[in-house]
């Protein structure tokens, strides 16, 4: 198993002693095979129990894996002819963010998403998927772009949340991802976004704002990250275990709440255990939600998708009139 999670390791205590009896029944020349084949039946019951089961926080840990796909790596296995575009044409190239033109199923779309690293040098080149300003005004332009040659935009998140820090700031982050939220809401093209890993803050939101919003099934979305939340309601950053718990992060919670339109599912154990597999589910779902929408008009687009935004939330009033 590929750098196995914390929870994930009875998993590997069974496996390991597996692969020990059948070594040793090699070595021996014994045969155990009834044994071996007990074993793998126990193995399958209890891989199924712990994947079945799985608490917010351990999922919070999936949506975090160090070889979880990335917004690249789905590029390259659901598109073709993919034309990477770079710059926001005012600062830089922030590669944080990718994307560029690119054809599914022989259909003209335009995808962007961010871009976490596979090692630390990567990881470092990337910001670990934290955008710049200029990442979110690349991303501004291609959609922008996309809206002006009606294409339907595909949109990837994963990220923990924006750049937190004082370049950011000096060089506009909030405003930058606010004009992203602005230009999404009025664009006359079709635009479904995917959490693939996590969806944090309004570095996630900066590329949300669609007409069809999907989550992996192991991902998680949040208004700030479980970390953060700890350290703000715990006094204590340490307890983000706990906090994830409380947030209502995980796909399913996320549906109930109908922020979602839809739950992409995984392979046992997590989009990592199988990219290929991974990578059909999401191709699946992104045509079976864009096929509608490529049939409605410019208005329709952008009244559906205002609509859906503003039923997001509940509220309700007391008896004297106050919000509740």
């Amino acid at each position: 198993m590929a750098s196995e999670m914390s929870f994930e390791q009875p998993l590997v205590e069974l496996r390991s002693k597996i692969d020990e009896l059948k070594k040793f029944g090699e070595d021996k020349n014994i045969d155990f095979t009834e044994e071996i084949k007990r074993l793998e039946e126990r193995y399958k019951q209890l891989e199924e129990e712990l994947y079945t089961t799985i608490s917010a926080s351990e999922k919070m840990q999936l949506a975090r894996h160090t070889q979880r796909p990335t917004t690249i790596d789905y590029i390259q296995t659901i598109f073709t002819d993919f034309v990477e575009l770079h710059g926001d044409r005012l600062y830089g190239d922030d590669l944080a963010i990718v994307g560029g033109v690119a054809k599914l199923d022989g259909l003209a779309v335009t995808v962007v998403g961010h871009q976490k690293g596979k090692d630390t040098k990567d990881n470092i080149a990337r910001n670990f998927g934290c955008p710049h300003p200029e990442g979110f005004r690349k991303a501004l332009r291609l959609m922008r772009q996309a809206d002006k040659f009606r294409r339907p935009i595909i949109t990837f998140i994963d990220t923990k949340g924006a750049y937190p820090g004082n370049a950011a700031e000096e060089r506009g982050q909030g405003e930058a991802i606010a004009r992203n939220l602005l230009a999404m809401a009025g664009f006359r093209v079709p635009i479904v976004c995917i959490v693939i890993g996590e969806g944090g803050s309004g570095g996630a939101l900066a590329l949300g704002l669609g007409n069809r919003v999907l989550m992996l099934e192991n991902a998680i979305y949040s208004v700030i990250s479980p970390e953060g939340a700890a350290a703000i309601l715990y006094n204590d950053a340490t307890k983000s275990l706990q906090a994830a718990e409380a947030m209502k992060i995980t796909a399913k919670q996320i549906a109930e709440l109908g922020v979602i339109d839809g739950i992409v599912p995984e392979p046992q154990g997590g989009a990592h255990r199988d990219l290929e597999l991974q990578s059909t589910h999401i191709k699946s779902a992104i045509l079976e939600h864009l096929q509608p929408l490529l049939a409605m008009s410019a208005e329709e687009l952008k009244d559906e998708r205002y609509e859906k935004f503003r039923q997001i939330g509940r509220y309700t009033f007391t008896q004297e009139g106050n919000h509740a």
